[in-house]
């Protein structure tokens, strides 16, 4: 069943991204939506049910919408092209929409609990590969988007992802705030150069799934699981620590790169003030990565702990894991 389901979550992404047509992509997203319905809903904890129910209402809003703005604009130009989308009332709509499905602010309130009720492998897959399609659409309809409105958007999805990831101990929770802030960088940029949307896209997916691939190796939840890890799989903890800081931004590795490039770009647009906001803004996200890492590797815990301390493997670590954290540090160069 796991196989159907991860196909047609594939098929849905190839249909949205490769389609022309706005019904083609409207099908998509919806085939994408119902693949991931049971995998979310897997453990058939209360959680994880109200966490599908959550978002299933929230992407079919979503999708309606699309279809809303698709038909708006075929209805006022005659045509169901996806990059002629001209009509101002349907660019309003269609960026609602999206901002819905990826979980931009202020549509972000379904995304953390949908992502605290999932497993960790359902995680991934939510906060990575179900944001594909809505940032691909996002691409090809920039130009005719509203700038202003993009930024505004931007700077506060930054600041509440920010904001609201400080004061969190479920892992799920924290990485959730951390993708609506990345996605803030991305939608920043997207009216000036969609290339560099797409770069921080691909990025982020790298550092994410390799973020929750060491989550899901080492069975961790909360913050003070994380603190008991390090007795299991040094190694692990300190690759964890270095994806962690390359997902905040700093400078020798690979999340460095796109920050910087979306910097200069919006500095070439002389938009030199968004730029300082928003960079000074994932300070805060900086904060809690440092936090989580700080709790994987530096901290000991008390020996009073309730927690037991976990055996040491010599497990063999997964090769996506290796390659994927490899990736994470030393793009840049």
């Amino acid at each position: 069943a796991n196989l159907i389901f991860t196909t047609s979550l594939f098929l849905g992404t190839t249909i949205t991204i490769s389609s022309n047509h706005w019904i083609t992509a409207w099908a998509g997203l919806e085939i994408n939506t119902l693949a991931i319905l049971p995998l979310i809903s897997k453990s058939h904890h209360p959680r994880s049910i109200e966490a599908a129910t959550k978002y299933f209402l929230t992407q079919a809003t979503a999708s309606t919408l699309v279809l809303f703005a698709s038909m708006t604009n075929a209805w006022h130009t005659g045509q169901w092209d996806i990059t002629q989308l001209t009509h101002p009332t349907s660019c309003l709509i269609l960026t609602s929409a999206i901002a819905m499905k990826l979980g931009l602010v202020p549509f972000h309130f379904w995304f953390p609990e949908v992502l605290q009720g999932s497993p960790l492998a359902t995680g991934l897959l939510l906060s990575t590969i179900m944001k594909f399609p809505p940032v691909v659409l996002l691409v090809m309809t920039s130009p005719s988007l509203n700038p202003t409105l993009l930024t505004f958007m931007a700077i506060s999805s930054a600041a509440l992802g920010g904001w609201m990831g400080l004061n969190q101990t479920q892992t799920r929770k924290i990485m959730a705030f951390s993708s609506i802030s990345h996605l803030g960088w991305m939608t920043i940029i997207i009216s000036y150069d969609p290339k560099l949307t797409l770069l921080n896209f691909y990025l982020y997916t790298m550092m994410t799934a390799a973020v929750f691939l060491i989550l899901n190796t080492n069975n961790t939840l909360s913050l003070s699981t994380l603190m008991t890890t390090w007795a299991k799989n040094p190694t692990l903890s300190a690759m964890l620590l270095l994806t962690l800081l390359s997902l905040a931004g700093l400078p020798p590795l690979t999340g460095f790169l796109p920050k910087w490039l979306i910097i200069q770009e919006l500095t070439k647009q002389d938009m030199a003030i968004a730029a300082t906001v928003i960079s000074l803004l994932s300070l805060l996200g900086l904060f809690f990565y440092l936090r989580l890492a700080y709790c994987a590797t530096i901290t000991l815990p008390p020996h009073t702990t309730n927690h037991m301390k976990q055996w040491h493997t010599n497990k063999p670590v997964n090769t996506s894991i290796a390659i994927l954290t490899t990736m994470s540090t030393m793009l840049l160069p």
